[in-house]
């Protein structure tokens, strides 16, 4: 019996027969080659009939194939540098587990609402996906960082009874007859308190920050990752902040080359990540915002521009420090 396998794994078996469980991704047809572009979570795989060599039974299975039909291939891996993934699939049987009815999300282009509004669905296409695998990596990457340092994770709640960061940005919920409750805007309270226990903690999870804007800047909800350590000092911390960027920016590079290029980035300016990071103080940057003709106010917070005036200043990361108290 032909073992089932993920097509991540395809290179160890070529020239064997395998079964792969998966979805139609697309299809084509020139002649009497048909080709089946099947996807299984783990990669995409060309699958190849041919008139006179696939039985007949199969061949014609191909006209009632649909753009996310679920099914069982089975047959022979070849590798082949022109197939996506380099290896592909001479069907010998093709088993339909369900027909894909009217899957709204076809090869055409299709508008960013209408993507959004089919969001759970636009997970399958290319580009979601390939950004999903670079996220998980990331997180994976934050993780064996701080492992790596000997820290703590620190799970804070995520209903809390008071504000950490300001009370115009909080999510608040009645929390039974005890009065009121807030979607957590930070756990830096809980990691403060636990640093005195274990030294060096973190916590790293979904924060939220009731702010009704959709820029890049401004997200309702997003994951944070806060570090505290007990007696550090300000250079301790750059120095932590500085190996933390530096780690978790060559990791990813190092293990989503494909993802990159599936999302067309251009990595160069990641590749620039390295330590030392350009360090200045507050008043060196509001230097810096005078000498770009900006009309900035000692004392106020960097906005948005601020940030990427002073920024395209540097080739990488740079760390702005005593801030006015």
């Amino acid at each position: 019996m032909a073992p089932e396998v993920y097509i991540e794994n395809l290179s160890n078996y070529v020239g064997k027969e395998v079964k792969i469980y998966g979805w139609v991704y697309n299809k084509r047809s020139s002649g009497k080659i048909r080709f089946v572009l099947v996807r299984d979570g783990t990669g995409i795989l060309q699958c190849v009939m041919a008139k006179g060599e696939t039985p007949d039974e199969v061949f014609d299975k191909y006209d009632i194939l649909t753009q996310e039909t679920s099914l069982i291939v089975s047959g022979i891996v070849n590798e082949d540098k022109r197939a996506p993934g380099g290896y592909e699939l001479h069907i010998k049987d093709i088993q339909v587990i369900h027909i894909a009815q009217d899957y709204p999300i076809t090869p055409k282009e299709h508008g960013v609402d209408f993507l959004m509004d089919h969001r759970h669905l636009w997970l399958r296409s290319r580009r979601p996906h390939a950004i999903l695998r670079i996220r998980h990596r990331l997180v994976k990457a934050i993780r064996e960082f701080f492992d790596s340092k000997g820290f703590i994770l620190i799970d804070a709640p995520i209903l809390t009874p008071a504000a950490c960061e300001g009370t115009t940005t909080l999510f608040e919920t009645d929390y039974f007859d005890l009065g009121k409750a807030y979607l957590s805007q930070s756990g830096q309270l809980y990691v403060e308190a636990a640093a005195m226990a274990f030294g060096k903690v973190y916590c790293f999870g979904p924060t939220f920050r009731a702010e009704k804007s959709k820029t890049r800047r401004h997200l309702t909800e997003f994951w944070m990752v806060e570090p505290e350590v007990a007696f550090y000092e300000l250079e301790d911390i750059m120095n932590l902040a500085e190996e933390f960027v530096e780690y978790i920016v060559g990791r990813v590079l190092e293990t989503s080359k494909k993802e990159f290029e599936i999302l067309e980035r251009n990595t160069e300016p990641l590749e620039k990540i390295k330590r030392p990071f350009p360090r200045i103080s507050y008043n060196e940057a509001v230097e810096i915002l005078k000498k770009n003709g900006v009309d900035f106010q000692w004392g106020n917070d960097f906005g948005n521009t601020d940030e990427t005036i002073i920024s395209q200043q540097f080739d990488k990361p740079v760390i702005v420090h005593h801030y006015p108290a």
